[in-house]
């Protein structure tokens, strides 16, 4: 059907999909079964693991600036390759984790190298791609995550039913493996060309940190970021000690999400050409959003378990539309707002989001809800609204700046299976 695009047109976005596809696959089974694991076979208190994960997403968020900026000096080709392998290992290394100062050492490797590989992806990205299509490459990307996810949790269910020591350890060596794989897939591409290496060298090292605009704009992405811990900590919290519905009812708004980011992500993405456009696509977010939360607050007024299931449906239905405006409008934003040659060190610093949001996001967010209800609810969409409304002033301000924005041609890129490795010396 032409209303659904799942796969992305050959060449470079086609390649960069299946390296995510692959180790999203591993990430799925990772996510599903980690924290069973590191509780019920190596003995870690609930409270250590998650004072490990606090400090690695918080040294990841650091990390992913200079990681970024080293993709733009050295080539984001090679540094993706590397970043890829590195996670692997990290993973590899939970393999023989037997104690908590091991696991702390493991866990702050894993988030460096995942915050590494996101800002080298998309340094990558913005290189082999026109800018006219980065947002829907990137939509394709989304979707192609979504899915592997959804296929990896599925392989670390079976983990779980089998719950042995042995089904463990295959889940977090397949994610492992999944991340040299991934490597293998980026070396069939081809190193950008589109800004020579030395114009990175020209100027302050790390100038994205002086840049308060850009700096204003990943505050407010930041903000609409935090619709992440929803589904998979607020809201199984929320449907247990707030509603009537089933438990079930967890599982099926997950399936709501990922299918609805897998089949319309692109077709939402097509709508955002430019900055206006991507402006006008998180200010709607943030309306939606509002209006997600405040379904998901009437969600504990159902007499029923049924009533109560219905309308937490319907959230998650308007929830995954807010998150889809979000991602398409975010996208062209953290990629149009960045110079052209320091595309790296931007994405990192933009992306360095998603990890506050994951360090953040759930304890602030369990507090605002469970502890304020339907308050807590409209205060939580309150926030979004403002972010979402302050980001098209963030964004004119950002664009007049200075020559941001307009980023020369980049060469096409029509073969993806040559190892050519000229100007990307980090191979």
């Amino acid at each position: 059907m032409r209303f659904i695009r799942i796969v992305p047109p050959g060449g470079p976005a086609r390649t960069l999909a299946l390296a995510q596809l692959t180790n999203s696959v591993g990430d799925g089974a990772y996510y599903v079964c980690s924290v069973l694991y590191f509780s019920r076979i190596v003995g870690l208190s609930p409270t250590r693991i998650g004072a490990a994960l606090t400090l690695g997403w918080a040294l990841g968020a650091v990390v992913g600036v200079p990681l970024g900026h080293l993709a733009d000096r050295r080539g984001p080709r090679g540094i993706a390759i590397l970043m890829s392998v590195a996670t692997g290992l990290a993973v590899g290394s939970f393999l023989f984790v037997r104690s908590y100062p091991a696991f702390l050492v493991a866990v702050c490797a894993y988030t460096c190298c995942q915050c590494g590989l996101g800002a080298a992806r998309q340094a990558l990205l913005a290189g082999l791609v026109e800018p006219a299509r980065r947002t829907e490459t990137r939509a394709y990307l989304q979707s192609t995550v979504n899915a592997g996810l959804a296929l990896g949790a599925a392989l670390g269910g079976i983990a779980l039913r089998l719950d042995t020591e042995a089904s463990y350890l295959t889940a977090l060596a397949a994610d492992g493996a999944s991340f040299l794989v991934a490597a293998a897939v980026l070396t069939r591409l081809r190193p950008p060309t589109g800004v020579p290496a030395a114009a990175v060298q020209d100027g302050p090292s790390l100038s994205v940190l002086r840049d308060r605009p850009y700096a204003l704009v990943s505050l407010l992405n930041m903000f609409m970021l935090l619709y992440m811990p929803l589904l998979s900590v607020v809201l199984p919290l929320w449907i247990v000690e707030r509603t009537e519905a089933p438990s079930w009812t967890v599982s099926a708004l997950l399936v709501v999400n990922t299918v609805g980011v897998v089949l319309f992500q692109v077709r939402m993405a097509a709508r955002v050409r430019d900055l206006p456009s991507a402006s006008r696509a998180i200010r709607h977010a943030g309306l939606v959003l509002l209006a997600a939360c405040a379904c998901f607050a009437l969600s504990a007024t159902g007499t029923t378990a049924w009533t109560a299931a219905l309308v937490l449906l319907a959230a998650a239905c308007v929830q995954v539309l807010g998150e889809m405006l979000l991602g398409s409008g975010s996208w062209e934003i953290g990629f149009a707002l960045a110079p052209p040659d320091k595309q790296g060190q931007y994405q990192g610093f933009y992306g360095a989001g998603t990890a506050v949001a994951r360090l953040i996001g759930p304890l602030l967010l369990t507090t605002l809800v469970l502890s304020g209800g339907t308050l807590g609810w409209l205060l939580l969409g309150a926030l979004f609204l403002t972010a979402g409304l302050a980001m098209g002033p963030a964004v004119r301000w950002a664009s007049g700046r200075g020559a941001v924005g307009v980023v020369p041609a980049v060469p096409a890129v029509a073969e993806t299976g040559s190892r050519r490795t000229e100007g990307d010396p980090a191979v």
